[in-house]
């Protein structure tokens, strides 16, 4: 049986973000049915962050994925939380969703982490001036 993954993304990302970033994102979390236009299918044949509406989850209070205009202090932003399952043969699929955030995000810090399903420590994500870093016990994840 292959390892699978809790994969969490959590951030704020600027009011101005473009409209493309977020149909992208839409489009992942399945709350769009077509793939948007900057999304090629060679490069990300399926949507990456579409919960699993299956009962049989393992995850306390199953999986979620969430995109919402609110207000944060005194600005708008969008608020994202993603929580799902990812079989080991696509975390490096990750890369492409942190790339996507990283220059949206509104203020730099903690973005979310990922685990092994058996595993007591997680990887995090942390963003910082359009970027991100991985910390923790897979943090070279992306050259496995």
């Amino acid at each position: 049986m292959s390892t699978r993954y809790e994969m969490v993304f959590t951030c704020f990302l600027k009011d101005d973000t473009p409209e493309s970033v977020l149909d992208t994102l839409r489009w992942h979390m399945g709350l769009r049915a077509d793939r948007p236009g900057s999304v090629g299918i060679d490069e990300c044949p399926h949507p990456l962050l579409t919960p699993n509406a299956d009962s049989s989850t393992h995850l306390a209070g199953g999986e979620f994925a969430r995109l919402t205009h609110q207000s944060r202090s005194s600005r708008d932003v969008w608020g994202l939380f993603v929580r799902v399952f990812w079989p080991d043969d696509i975390l490096e699929e990750a890369v492409s969703i942190l790339e996507l955030l990283a220059p949206h995000v509104d203020e730099p810090g903690y973005g979310g982490y990922f685990r092994a399903e058996a595993e007591a420590w997680p990887s995090v994500y942390m963003f910082r001036e359009g970027t991100y870093d991985v910390t923790g016990p897979m943090s070279d994840f992306r050259t496995r």
